[in-house]
């Protein structure tokens, strides 16, 4: 008896020194494991190190330190040795303890004939049926720390498979850390280790030969990297160049990212470490500053820049960046200085043109777009342009890529090296000096006699109390004849009246050169005045982007006070969202082009603009859009400018439309890049249903816009949302993700809503797991009285239209 009991247990544990498993068997937690043929890798549970918790895992089995190099179970542990692996008939992979039957993880697969094995690459596959090479699962699709010869780091753009690195959260603990390690495939695709939702490094983007500079990821005598970019997929993996070598690439939980292998000595050597010093730090010079760990200090401006903050980079704290020394002027006098040898700026500022190839043709695109501020051309995708600030450069010694920036003619290098062009502008302007001023005298003494008459106004001073530099860089006055702007609107008809708003009504002209405008004119009976009309005046001529409309000028007469702006054909969103009909509806694409442009807008406002704007009014009706839809954010009179680290400021005097305020700000008074985040979110969700979220009305509850659709995500039916009017089909996930953001941006407390480049990365990206959205702020609707509408005691004429303005926060 004892004989044959030892020959069972004999056979039941070469069985399991086999590689597969089959429905008809299980793997104990009671040293029973799986070994691949080759002995490279075995399956089984552990415990890591210092720890009592149980996990299945894959290890080298032909290596005497027990690397963990994948876990199933990471995030739900086993407290005892009671586990269980098995797989059911239908192909589902389970993990439970022996005293329940609740699995505790399962790999959601399934297969008509199902064979679990482990490959000798360290990749735990489920075949299905015959042995035909493809797999209904395979652990290589859902990397853990590890990235294996062979394993893939990036996207499968048909599948939306995504893979990527998570760090474990301790030694102890294999569970999703604070770091991950994975390629964003927008603009050109570059690897990026994040913290959270905070950019820590990046890899720089591919050039078609590597990642920017980088040497690391070349081949070496360990490893040939292998970097895939087509229409159908973008990854970066390796292979070892000797079968014999054992190396892997490792994000660790202190986010460290190494490529290791294992010595003859006994031990792991570091062979490539991503992060070799201070200039792997992302963005660690600011805006526009360059880093070279070759230099001293490390962070430079670039030709053409400043510091921004001097006196902070006089301590060596360069976050705050650089900034022009000449402020551009939309294509007048300027060009493009070439720096070399660069790891190219971050991407999601980034847009491709591959129908430019060459350099030529590059600049000029480039030149055509006041908001392109820097170009290049690489062999992986040809011409590429940038938006918003450039963010994260490193100049290296040798390999890196050229890039164009954007700059005033005068601040070019080679003008500044150019001594005998200095000699002939010289001499020109000597020889022009005199016809120069006498032209000079006579347009000084016409502009002294119109801002003599707008002294008298009291409006001389046409800049506001920043409490900062941003004061002494205030720009001339653009100033428009009253008498040309009255011509041009047919003395203000009615006929060219195009809408009114809180600051009056607004007219459409036409200039002498034949230039269409739109005149925005101050109504006496509006709730705004002079600070508004100033802040406009002043915050508008420091800004452009595509996605915010151009301030061309001003123009004060007597108590009159008008704004001229370019003119947008299409007028304002809140004439297609809200008064559409079957025939007229936007389509989907065209809706998600236009959330998507406001949210640049802002971005632009919130982080790359030279002032930190807080726009306070983002509404419908303050959304133009131009002949081509396109979407440009306007009316900054009720903006306010933020220096420094300032994040968020407390006003006495609340303004702004209900419906689209914040609670904080409503209530409180505390206003910050949250609350413009609040009123995008409620567009957004405005934009998607074609319905107000002020006055909103269903029949079967007293919510708004933002609570019905609250209701409706928790009782799982949010697709109910969507505006009936617009054309089906729709593509689902887009508007579920659209949706999602939008209720993200609502949320009741301003640190659970998510920033503008979040925002945007949500929108853009395919990572389908966005955090759950919390309870929407002001979600019930509440009815006012007329009188407390608007402190200016005025009716409103609709009830999304109305600027409210109340003297004391409550």
């Amino acid at each position: 008896m004892k004989l044959l009991l030892s020959i069972c247990l004999c056979f039941i544990s070469i069985s399991f020194a086999l590689d597969t498993l089959s429905p008809s068997k299980t793997l104990r937690d009671n040293g029973q494991t799986l070994v691949s043929t080759g002995d490279a890798f075995e399956l089984g549970f552990f415990s890591p190190f210092d720890s009592k918790n149980r996990y299945i895992g894959i290890w080298f089995k032909n290596i005497p330190q027990k690397t963990v190099v994948w876990v199933a179970n990471k995030n739900s542990p086993l407290t005892d040795d009671s586990g269980v692996l098995s797989i059911n008939s239908t192909g589902n992979i389970f993990i439970h303890g022996n005293q329940s039957a609740m699995a505790i993880w399962s790999s959601n697969s399934s297969a008509s004939n199902p064979i679990l094995q482990l490959l000798n690459t360290g990749n735990l596959v489920l075949k299905d049926g015959a042995d035909d090479g493809s797999y209904a699962w395979q652990s290589f699709d859902h990397p853990c720390d590890t990235l294996l010869p062979g394993m893939k780091l990036g996207w499968n753009l048909m599948t939306k498979q995504n893979w990527f690195l998570t760090s474990w959260k301790s030694l102890q603990d294999p569970a999703s850390g604070d770091f991950t390690y994975k390629i964003d495939p927008l603009g050109l695709p570059q690897i990026s280790l994040r913290k959270g939702s905070q950019i820590e490094f990046r890899s720089g983007t591919w050039d078609g030969v590597r990642f920017g500079g980088e040497t690391l990821l070349r081949e070496n005598p360990v490893f040939n990297p292998i970097f895939v970019f087509n229409t159908s997929y973008i990854f970066y993996s390796f292979e070892n160049i000797d079968s014999s070598v054992i190396s892997r690439f490792v994000v660790n939980q202190s986010g460290l990212i190494e490529h290791l292998t294992w010595s003859d000595r006994g031990e792991w050597v570091n062979i490539a470490n991503m992060q070799k010093d201070e200039c792997d730090m992302y963005g660690h010079c600011g805006p526009y500053g360059i880093c070279n760990i070759n230099k001293s200090p490390v962070c430079q401006c670039p030709t053409g820049f400043t510091p921004k903050v001097p006196k902070d980079w006089n301590v060596m704290d360069w976050a705050g960046g650089c900034i022009k020394k000449t402020p551009l002027n939309c294509g007048e006098n300027e060009g493009f200085q070439k720096f070399s040898r660069l790891k190219l700026p971050d991407s999601s500022q980034l847009r491709k043109n591959g129908t430019v190839l060459s350099l030529k043709e590059c600049k000029a695109a480039c030149l055509r777009d006041c908001s392109c501020v820097a170009y290049a051309v690489t062999d992986a995708s040809g011409c590429v342009v940038w938006f918003g600030a450039l963010i994260d450069i490193r100049e290296y010694n040798e390999f890196g890529q050229d890039l164009y920036i954007r700059m005033a003619t005068s601040d070019l290098e080679s003008n500044n090296n150019d001594r005998r062009t200095v000699v002939i502008v010289s001499v020109s302007v000597v020889f022009g000096v005199v016809l120069v001023a006498s032209v000079c005298s006579f347009f000084i003494w016409k502009r002294t006699s119109r801002i003599s008459k707008a002294q008298q106004l009291g409006v001389n001073n046409l800049s506001l109390d920043y409490n900062s530099s941003a004061a002494e860089e205030d720009q001339a006055l653009p100033l428009f004849d009253v008498y040309a702007i009255a011509t041009a609107t047919n003395n203000f008809s009615f006929t060219n009246k195009i809408g009114e708003g809180g600051f009056g009504p607004v007219y459409k002209g036409v200039l002498p050169t034949g230039q269409q405008v739109a005149v925005k004119r101050l109504s006496k009976e509006s709730g705004q005045g002079l600070k508004e009309f100033k802040n406009e005046v002043v915050l508008i001529s420091k800004l452009q982007h595509r996605n915010l409309v151009r301030l061309l000028g001003c123009c004060i007469h007597g108590e009159d006070k008008m704004l001229v702006y370019e003119y947008m054909a299409n007028r304002s969103l809140d004439l297609y969202i809200f008064n559409q009909t079957r025939g007229t509806a936007l389509d989907w694409g065209k809706r998600l082009d236009i959330i998507l442009g406001i949210a640049r807008g802002l971005l632009y406002l919130h982080r790359d603009s030279r002032l930190r704007i807080i726009h306070r009014d983002l509404k419908a009706s303050n959304i133009l859009l131009d002949s081509e839809m396109n979407p440009k954010i306007s009316d900054f009179g009720l903006a306010r400018t933020f220096g420094g680290d300032q994040t968020e400021a407390k006003t006495s005097r609340v303004i702004g439309t209900y419906g689209y305020m914040s609670p904080e700000y409503a209530i409180d008074g505390l206003f910050s890049i949250k609350s413009d985040v609040f009123s995008f979110g409620v567009l957004v969700l405005e934009i998607l249903s074609g319905q107000k979220n002020r006055g909103f009305y269903h029949p079967d509850h007293d919510y708004n816009l933002l609570g019905h659709a609250w209701k409706l995500w928790n009782e799982g039916r949010i697709m109910e949302v969507m505006d009936a009017l617009m054309e089906k089909p729709v593509p689902k996930s887009e508007i579920l993700r659209s949706i999602q953001v939008g209720l993200l941006c609502v949320q009741q407390q301003p640190e659970d809503r998510p920033t503008m480049p979040s925002v945007i990365m949500m929108l853009d990206g395919e990572n389908d797991s966005l955090l759950q959205p919390k309870q929407p702020g002001f979600y019930t609707e509440r009815y006012l009285t007329e009188a407390e509408s608007s402190s200016t005691g005025k009716k409103p004429q609709t009830t999304n239209e109305i600027t409210i303005t109340k003297l004391q926060g409550r």
